[in-house]
């Protein structure tokens, strides 16, 4: 299996010839494959398991980051210090930006969570960013025990590669569905789809072959942009995920994921913290 240590001695031979004979050099490509981002993902979550970063100290960069809930802080005081039984993994793997997303939750703790968490590798596939938004009690809907119910009831299948929507139409029905808060023409550009169901906090959509997620939303486009997207496009699972400040509520730290089949929004997870304060609007 290709890990992070593993170096390929033959590129390097050469990348050697080639500056010897004068040849520049293309940009190196990053080691990208999905057997280096699920080794990272499972250290991940390992780590938030056990509660220590020592499962992943093999495969961060020197020098990597972590932010939790929009804020660059020290790993050793996030989340991950927190020993967490996980009831429920679920993880897409971005190949073109070198990326992965993890959906976590841990709803039978005492402190319960559903975490949403990002990790990026440079290009030598170590890992340079972890990013993550950790909901809990206080969080906007938060109920983990409803999340786990839901989401245990959902079906998110790798997608037949005849039937996979483009990475492009992936970022931009998720683009659409986050703009209705502050452009009046999102809403028609949303590929939905019926049924869909929406996941927000703990709260749910999902009601039958009738149901549309176009329930509850914003009816005023003038309000707060949801700024500083951060994605994750899986194409295999028609998946994006969108890391972001909510600016319309309170600034907070929030992460939606858009599932699309054939062409339509199928599933929406939602997850928003608003700085260790109950959310409100």
């Amino acid at each position: 299996m290709t890990s992070a240590k593993h170096i390929n001695i033959w590129a390097v031979l050469a990348a050697t010839v080639q500056v010897a004979a004068g040849i520049p050099l293309a940009p190196a490509a990053a080691d990208c494959s999905r057997a280096v981002l699920t080794e990272a993902a499972d250290a991940y979550v390992a780590s938030q398991k056990a509660g220590s970063l020592a499962p992943l100290q093999q495969f961060v960069a020197n020098g990597w980051e972590y932010e939790e809930n929009n804020k660059r802080i020290d790993a050793s005081k996030s989340v991950l210090t927190k020993a967490l039984t996980i009831d429920h993994r679920r993880t897409i793997y971005d190949l073109v930006d070198c990326a992965t997303f993890t959906e976590l939750i841990a709803a039978n703790n005492p402190e319960p969570y559903v975490i949403g968490t990002q990790i990026r590798h440079g290009a030598d596939g170590r890992v340079t960013l972890i990013d993550s938004v950790a909901s809990t009690t206080g969080s906007w809907l938060f109920n983990a025990q409803n999340t786990l119910k839901y989401a245990l009831q959902e079906k998110w299948d790798i997608i037949p590669e005849g039937k996979r929507d483009s990475r492009e139409k992936i970022k931009a029905a998720g683009d659409a569905y986050m703009s209705m808060w502050d452009d009046a023409k999102a809403s028609s550009l949303v590929p939905w789809g019926a049924p869909c169901a929406r996941l927000e906090g703990g709260a749910y959509t999902g009601r039958g072959d009738e149901d549309t997620c176009r329930q509850g939303i914003p009816t005023n486009s003038s309000q707060a942009p949801n700024t500083r997207r951060r994605y994750v496009i899986d194409e295999s699972m028609g998946s994006v995920n969108i890391l972001c400040v909510w600016e319309h509520m309170m600034n907070a730290a929030d992460s939606h994921e858009f599932r699309l089949e054939n062409g339509k929004v199928r599933y929406i997870h939602t997850m928003t913290e608003c700085g260790g304060r109950v959310c409100r609007l």
